[in-house]
């Protein structure tokens, strides 16, 4: 039996965070290892400029998201890894598809549909604002996926309907020259997509602009981190994990085992439980926030001995680490 095709694309208007790699990177590069899969990831650099117009920050994106892919472990020379704009034929089917393309159907499209009505309910004309590549978005999105004769798409239930889509151009290909050029592709529904909190509690997305970035430099990473929300409860007490952002961010990481041992001991005793061998340290004059030196509420001199004491902990339980300072 031959090989099943999988075909997933990936924007490149951004910069990868640690929510990408738990509900989009991790889960992919699973499944590329996956026997009889043939898998086709690609930099979706034409979608990007639909957001964005800006060729300096779409080009750093790409070359971004690229190394992030490689450094979690997609193997190159088992999978079929391509920007989109080195591939000639793509445009080039975006047009032969855009001449099959019934307009009444792209009129329906979620997301061209979406700015229209935004634009009524403010008194905007229809169509203010609104490019012909947003408009014209689903039909090279349905290039994408039939150039490479992909049998399954993984998506979100809100992107089913541009494979119906795809599946609508490529039929009516097929119909109007007497052939099957094209393989019907099918949704791959992606039921469960994992989301982790962000610094702020709520789902970690560039749109809020609360991400941990997924490659920064230390002092970056250390800023972040010590931004996080946490509850006003002190040490000792016992925590609740659930929507604590801490133990979310810690169970994407962490084994079914660890997970429960976490939970038993914050809700048993609270953190000193959870950091057992540790120590309890009380700054009288601190306040939250007093690690962050972007608050104003940061105490250098209780934020250096509280980070050495922090070091020497995870130094002592096998992490070496050092003042990114």
């Amino acid at each position: 039996m031959a090989n099943q095709r999988v075909l997933t694309g990936i924007t490149t208007s951004g910069t990868p965070h640690l929510g990408n790699y738990a509900g989009a990177i991790r889960p992919a590069i699973a499944a590329s290892r996956q026997t009889g899969v043939e898998s086709f990831y690609f930099l979706a650099d034409y979608h990007a400029l639909i957001k964005v117009q800006d060729p300096a920050r779409v080009q750093h994106s790409t070359l971004e998201i690229a190394a992030s892919w490689l450094a979690c472990g997609l193997d190159p020379d088992k999978v079929w890894f391509y920007r989109q704009s080195d591939i000639p034929e793509i445009p080039e089917l975006t047009w032969l598809l855009t001449c099959v393309a019934g307009k009444g159907l792209l009129n329906r499209a979620h997301a061209y549909k979406a700015a229209v009505d935004k634009n009524t309910a403010e008194g905007n004309d229809a169509d203010a604002g609104i490019t012909a590549g947003l408009f014209m978005y689903p039909v090279l999105m349905a290039a994408d996926i039939l150039l490479f004769g992909a049998h399954k798409v993984p998506v979100g239930r809100d992107q089913v309907q541009h494979i119906e889509m795809a599946r609508d151009f490529g039929a009516r290909f097929n119909h109007l020259y007497g052939q099957a050029y094209f393989t019907l592709p099918e949704a791959a529904i992606e039921e469960s997509v994992a989301t982790l909190p962000g610094l702020d509690g709520r789902k970690m997305s560039k749109s809020y602009d609360n991400t941990i970035a997924l490659f920064a430099d230390a002092a970056t990473l250390k800023k972040q981190i010590m931004g996080l929300l946490t509850d006003s409860k002190a040490p000792g007490e016992p925590k609740d994990t659930e929507g604590s952002a801490l133990f979310q961010l810690y169970q994407a990481f962490a084994t079914p085992a660890q997970t429960a041992a976490m939970r038993s001991a914050l809700q048993a005793e609270g953190v000193s439980a959870a950091a057992k061998g540790s120590s309890i340290t009380v700054y009288p004059q601190a306040k939250h926030g007093f690690h962050a030196d972007y608050r104003a509420a940061y105490r250098p001199e209780d934020a250096q001995p509280a980070f050495f004491a922090a070091c020497a902990f995870f130094r002592q339980h096998g992490l070496a680490l050092q003042n990114p300072a």
